[in-house]
């Protein structure tokens, strides 16, 4: 079976690989504002939908399994995505320092003319770093290329101080959530194991 990947984050895949999943990787290359809500949850799942799809056509194969993924990030009600640049990252872990937000990942699967669409959401607490941690953080230009301006794998993982919920699903994809959506597919988790394109 054919397993693509649309998502142009190393982390998710990453992910997949240390799970035993060897997918491909295609990018959808769709435009991320043509979809808005005023719900994290709601946003996450339509973006993860859209790119999936959006593969999916592309691909013209009914066989393969297309996963699609996205994330955001909730503070107090404001979506956070990925950041406009350094200063837009360096504000924003201004306001997250010390504080709470939501991480919401959401998950398409898609397979002949079946799909499922899951959003998963995790509670994110992050440390009281100082300005200079911050400084040195945005330069090392990490923060610009993730939802809400972090990660948890990378070198942003020493300024979040814990987590409630799935940590696969904070680094951009949820295995436990991905097991249930390719299971309603009809597909076995342990068959996706070391398969080959």
């Amino acid at each position: 079976m054919r397993i693509v990947l649309a998502s142009q984050s190393p982390a998710r895949l990453a992910t997949l690989r240390s799970a035993g999943i060897e997918p491909e990787v295609i990018v959808s290359g769709v435009d991320e504002d043509l979809i808005t809500s005023t719900d994290a949850g709601n946003l996450a799942a339509a973006l993860a939908q859209l790119k999936c799809r959006a593969v999916a056509e592309r691909l013209g194969d009914d066989d393969a399994l297309v996963i699609g993924c996205d994330s955001v990030l909730a503070l107090d009600g404001e979506i956070l995505g990925k950041p406009d640049g350094p200063a837009d990252a360096s504000a924003r872990w201004r306001r997250m320092r010390g504080r709470s937000g939501v991480l919401h990942t959401g998950h398409c699967v898609r397979r002949g003319g079946e799909e499922f669409l899951e959003t998963a959401s995790t509670i994110v607490h992050f440390a009281q770093v100082t300005d200079a941690e911050i400084d040195a953080y945005v330069a090392t230009g990490e923060p610009l290329h993730v939802a809400g301006a972090f990660t948890i794998d990378g070198l942003g993982g020493a300024f979040v101080s814990g987590i409630e919920g799935d940590h696969h699903n904070v680094v951009g994809l949820s295995l436990p959530l991905l097991r249930l959506l390719v299971g309603d597919l009809g597909i076995a988790w342990t068959d996706l194991w070391r398969q080959t394109n």
